[in-house]
Formats: structure tokens, C-alpha cells, sequence
């Protein structure tokens, strides 16, 4: 869908938004709350390029052993709260991974 409002936001000089709402079945009230997001999604992508960053880090500290209970309690050490789903979405979106065996005998 998010192509759908796209195709409308760069055609709108173009054409009504109206008319691309109606000929692509979709309603004007979606494209514009789409519009109004934009944004807030800008900012969660900067935010979880940041994160990334952090997690980068400290994964390659690990000797790239680390995986996210690891790395997540990591940054809990250093006061930085996040949830561990989000470092888990973070970690497997950038294909980072930790050693399997890294805490095999414990």
C-alpha cells in the first residue's frame, strides 16, 4: 500500500489527488493520514540507525559473539532503555548475529 501513496505523492503535481484516489481504489482520508505519518517514520528510521550503530559496536567489542540477550543487556548497563523485540527486529534487519555456541557450558 505504502507504493499505492507514493505513486499518488509523486504524481499529485500532475494530476488531482482526488482522481489518482479514485482510479487506484483508495481513500483520500488513508493517503493524507499516509502524508501525515511521514515524518514520524522518518524519525523511527533515524532513531533505529542509531540504535543499530550502538548495537554495532558493541557486537564487534563481543568479538562478534554477542547475540541480543547479550547485547541487550548491555545496553540496560549503560542506561539505555530499549526493548529487547526491538533490538532483536535491529539486529535481524542488519543480518547481525552472534556466536552459536557463545554460551554453550554455562
Amino acid at each position: 500500500m505504502n507504493d499505492v501513496y507514493a505513486f499518488i505523492e509523486a504524481e499529485k503535481t500532475t494530476h488531482h489527488v482526488a482522481l489518482l484516489c479514485r482510479l487506484l481504489k483508495v481513500a483520500r482520508s488513508s493517503f493524507y493520514a499516509w502524508m501525515a505519518g511521514k515524518q514520524a517514520r522518518a524519525a523511527r528510521r533515524a532513531a533505529d540507525d542509531a540504535l543499530a550503530h550502538e548495537i554495532t559496536v558493541l557486537h564487534i567489542a563481543s568479538r562478534c559473539t554477542y547475540g541480543v540477550p547479550r547485547i541487550h543487556a548491555e545496553l540496560r548497563r549503560l542506561d539505555r532503555r530499549v526493548n529487547r523485540k526491538r533490538v532483536e527486529r535491529i539486529m535481524r534487519e542488519r543480518d547481525i548475529t552472534g556466536s552459536p555456541g557463545a554460551s554453550a557450558g554455562r
